[in-house]
């Protein structure tokens, strides 16, 4: 046991160097958590023999839940929608095209039988979101036209498909009947889309509108769900990393008061999932049996990168009016890396008998897709001019916090406060203060030079650190189009619990009033 826990513990301390070296070098990380694992693996310096795909099927699938969940829920549905169309066609029919491409060409290059050559295709079909969004975020490429928010869209979600077609390759290799095929893809999406709307629609609800969970268990109470709708997914027939996904994107973007919490929380737990898969991938290989796997497996990546997944992203992108660079650069971003490992040890631990090793394969083909399409997509980004110097690809996920640097503090005038029956002009506020409002009971005032200030009134000061009631602070750039553009402020629509309360425009901020009027390329920063 005590063995056990010091090697654990060695295990995650270099994981953690080995990420600062991956900054360091600009080497993806998850390479480095790879070599990790083969150091301590049969053929490495450890020597620890493991070559147990059942038990790593497990842990890995349920790491994999985590960075499925995550996926979903640190996606802003806010920036992704315009482009929500195109994602979902590539992480749907790509993800068929592409494996169904790479199949054909395993099947006539590299003389699989039909059924092994369908289930390296279906394994393969999945673009990797753990490996997308970590060199998106690192290296700070900031893309034009939405292509940020397609790839992150499309690599979250695409998962339950190569899931699916999965399972459909280990069922025509048992030989099991066509009726029962149909059967399975039928139940795995409908019940997967209900299971995962439905546990959403329920945790959403104890979250918001209940007090069933206590303060600080909200991430305990999310796991538990997470888990709970994974495993009654999968005991229903339905396909789990759908529900799970779903769940995970209709949580995060509803309005939850402890998603500063979550967020972060789970940032670690799928940081650790990640290392977790990598590490056991590592452990799992074996070096000695590379050499003659290399030219099976560096002709497959030939095939997947370079024929199958520039064919699918060209033939369904193209007649939505994608640039041929855009066209380019996500096809070039079609990273394999954890779920294409995961799928490839589901094959394989349920004990079918192939001509080839799927497993070394996949792990292969994984290791050259992360470290030469990886390592060379900031190059590919510069090559193909896509760059976009004033975008932020941090904006494309839910935890991204606004940049506008507006912060407020409440200060309560108790009765014989020096400040009471005062104007705001005729008080002596902090150094570098401004008052922009006055809660009055249920009333909200923004503040003049002539607003009176009264015993029982919260002045909010814009000084730090005001965290208001339930509120959160968000930021809307107004472009051409916008319903608020050109709008006096006294004419919008604004729900009751909605309140502006600063216009940041070019250089200058405006606390703004009733009169005044939003120009396109403001941003407006309101509380709600």
């Amino acid at each position: 046991m005590t063995t056990g826990i010091l090697i654990v513990s060695i295990v995650l301390l270099l994981c953690v160097m080995a990420e600062k070296c991956s900054d360091k070098f600009g080497m993806p990380a998850l390479i480095l958590f790879m070599f990790i694992g083969m150091l301590f693996g049969s053929d490495g310096i450890a020597k620890i023999q493991f070559d147990n795909y059942k038990l790593t099927e497990e842990i890995c699938s349920i790491a994999l839940i985590f960075i499925m969940f995550y996926g979903g829920f640190n996606t802003k549905w806010k920036a992704a929608k315009p482009v929500v169309g195109k994602s979902i066609l590539l992480s749907t029919a790509g993800v068929v095209l592409t494996a169904g491409i790479t199949a054909v060409l395993c099947y006539f290059v590299l003389k699989f039988s039909f059924s092994e050559s369908f289930l390296i295709g279906a394994v393969l079909s999945a673009t990797d979101a753990a490996s997308v969004f970590a060199i998106l975020r690192k290296q700070k490429l900031n893309l034009k036209d939405g292509t940020a928010s397609i790839l992150e869209l499309e690599s979250g979600s695409n998962d339950p498909v190569a899931y699916l077609l999965t399972l459909v390759g280990i069922s025509l290799m048992k030989q099991d009947g066509t009726n029962t095929v149909w059967l399975l893809i039928l139940l795995q999406l409908v019940v997967g889309t209900l299971f995962g709307v439905g546990f959403a629609a329920v945790s959403i609800w104890l979250m918001r509108k209940t007090r069933l969970i206590s303060e600080g268990l909200e991430t305990i109470f999310l796991i538990s769900f997470i888990l709970l709708c994974y495993g009654v997914t999968k005991v229903a027939w339905g396909n789990p990393y759908l529900s799970v996904y779903l769940m995970g994107i209709l949580i995060g973007n509803s309005k939850i008061k402890s998603k500063q919490v979550l967020i972060p929380f789970f940032d670690g737990v799928t940081g650790l999932a990640q290392i977790l898969i990598f590490f056991l991938l590592g452990l799992l290989t074996f070096p000695h049996k590379m050499p003659q796997i290399i030219p099976t497996a560096l002709c497959v990546t030939v095939i997947l990168t370079l024929i199958a997944r520039p064919i699918a992203v060209f033939s369904l992108l193209k007649p939505f009016g994608c640039s041929t660079r855009q066209c380019l650069l996500i096809a070039w971003a079609g990273l394999r890396g954890a779920s294409s490992s995961v799928f490839a040890i589901m094959a394989v631990a349920s004990g079918m008998s192939m001509s080839y090793d799927l497993f070394h394969i996949v792990f292969l083909v994984s290791l050259f897709s992360v470290s030469v399409q990886g390592g060379a997509l900031p190059w590919m980004v510069q090559r193909l001019k896509m760059r976009d110097d004033n975008a932020d690809v941090r904006k494309t996920f839910n935890d991204y916090q606004d940049e506008t640097s507006f912060t407020m503090m409440r200060m309560y005038i108790p009765k014989g406060h020096n400040w009471e029956n005062k104007c705001i002009r005729e008080v002596t506020m902090p150094t570098g203060a401004l008052a922009l409002m006055i809660k009055r009971k249920d009333e909200t005032i923004i503040t003049k030079g002539d607003t009176k200030i009264l015993a029982g009134d919260s002045v909010i000061l814009s000084v730090p650190p005001y965290e208001p009631d339930g509120e959160e602070l968000q930021e809307e750039a107004i472009e051409k189009g916008h319903p608020w553009c050109n709008q006096v402020i006294s004419s919008l629509k604004l729900s009751t619990d909605e309140l502006i309360i600063m216009i940041v425009r070019g250089n200058t901020t405006i606390i703004p009033d009733g009169k005044t009027k939003i120009l396109e390329h403001d941003k407006v920063v309101f509380c709600r």
